[in-house]
């Protein structure tokens, strides 16, 4: 998956100004204690954080 799409996915399912404050603040246990900024900062692909976001934020099956 592209940073791109990760993304619109992000902003799709979270809004506009929320996408990037849940990227920003959200520490996720399923991501190694990191945020979304965090994982994909240290390597982590996007198709696997946005998994990850999928199940801990209950994203329904339509978006993901």
């Amino acid at each position: 998956m592209r940073l791109t799409v990760f993304w619109e996915r992000m902003v799709d399912h979270f809004g506009p100004g929320n996408a990037d404050t849940f990227a920003r603040d959200h520490v996720m246990a399923e991501l190694g204690g990191c945020t979304v900024y965090e994982a994909l900062d240290s390597g982590w692909e996007a198709k696997d954080v946005w998994r990850v976001v999928c199940a801990v934020m209950n994203v329904p099956g339509e978006k993901r």
